[in-house]
């Protein structure tokens, strides 16, 4: 398979050590320690990709020559091709996962799918969050409260220190017998910013869990 195989957060994750390893390049003068932090980020990009063969291994793999900053430049404009794009969302989708909110903001469709891992917006008239994101071949959407902390932090998608605020859903789970008032509240800080977020997130693990803990 020659088509789009790397996913937005994969993409970021390659970037990270990549450029770490131009760093260590560029500041480094010990060729074995070059060649060992070289050797390892090969085998952690690798390892994103177990089931890749011919060109995509290729192209992964092709970091032994890397050394001036177009060379580096270079490797990761030839990934690009090979991103796949988030499912692109009509205003008719947002709304079906959304249909209990009558007054659901839509948000800007005409962005760059491509470096895309999860749709975020929210409403500050109501203090909603908003996020779509394909769960297992599947377009899911939860909301929840939005509350500003109003200082930086660490993300709990993209592990960055960014402006954040506390994203809480209720779950739709609901214990067999449960009293009609019971509910069960999934919280966690996340960026202010979903499109630096995108730019920063590279595993998509926390982002999975939390969703299946609202949705389950």
């Amino acid at each position: 398979m020659n088509g789009s195989f790397i996913r937005n957060h994969q993409y970021n994750f390659i970037k990270k050590q990549i450029g770490y390893l131009q760093r260590t390049c560029q500041s480094v003068s010990d060729r074995k320690v070059v060649e060992a932090v070289r050797d390892s980020t090969e085998f952690k990009i690798m390892e994103l990709f177990m089931d890749a063969e011919g060109i995509q291994r290729e192209l992964l793999s092709n970091i032994s020559a890397l050394q001036t900053a177009e060379d580096f430049e270079q490797y990761l404009r030839s990934l690009e091709s090979y991103i796949t794009n988030f499912p692109q969302v009509t205003e008719k989708q947002i709304r079906k996962l959304f249909h209990k909110n009558k007054k659901l903001p839509i948000p800007d469709l005409t962005i760059d799918y491509q470096y895309l891992t999860y749709l975020g917006w929210i409403s500050i008239s109501t203090g909603k969050l908003f996020l779509v994101y394909p769960l297992d071949g599947q377009i899911v959407g939860i909301e929840g409260k939005f509350i500003p902390t109003n200082k930086k932090g660490v993300c709990f998608l993209c592990n960055k220190h960014e402006e954040l605020a506390l994203f809480t859903a209720v779950s739709k789970s609901r214990p067999a017998h449960s009293s009609p008032d019971y509910y069960k509240a999934v919280g966690n800080y996340l960026c202010m910013d979903s499109q630096e977020c995108n730019k920063n997130i590279t595993d998509v693990t926390a982002l999975e869990r939390f969703i299946q803990d609202v949705l389950k």
